[in-house]
């Protein structure tokens, strides 16, 4: 199985980061995360201009901690480093479409 979820960056690189974000929170293992994979991958498939970050979360894990993550997955929405909207389990293309319209184009 192809690990989909990658190592976390430090807060502070994140905090930094110019531009659009999505960090997606979530497990390889999380059978919820496989069920939304879809319509996340369409909805920012219209937006190429998104950085798409996918961290493994979990116990322990201070980048999930920091941004108050509980379910998988989570969709943090950052316009240069602030928190601009978040989804919690979405499973249908059009929020997420919707939530990436309150990031600018870069």
């Amino acid at each position: 199985m192809a690990h989909e979820y990658g190592a976390e960056p430090p807060r502070a690189d994140i905090d930094a980061a110019r531009g659009a974000v999505v960090l997606e929170f979530g497990d390889d293992y999380c059978s919820i995360c496989s069920a939304a994979r879809p319509a996340i991958a369409q909805a920012l498939a219209m937006r190429p201009d998104v950085q798409h970050l996918k961290i493994a979360d979990g116990r322990g894990r201070p980048l999930g901690r920091s941004f108050g993550v509980k379910l998988w997955p989570t969709l943090v929405f950052l316009q240069d480093g602030q928190e601009v909207q978040r989804l919690v389990r979405p499973m249908a293309a059009e929020p997420i479409a919707q939530a990436l319209q309150a990031l600018k184009s870069q």
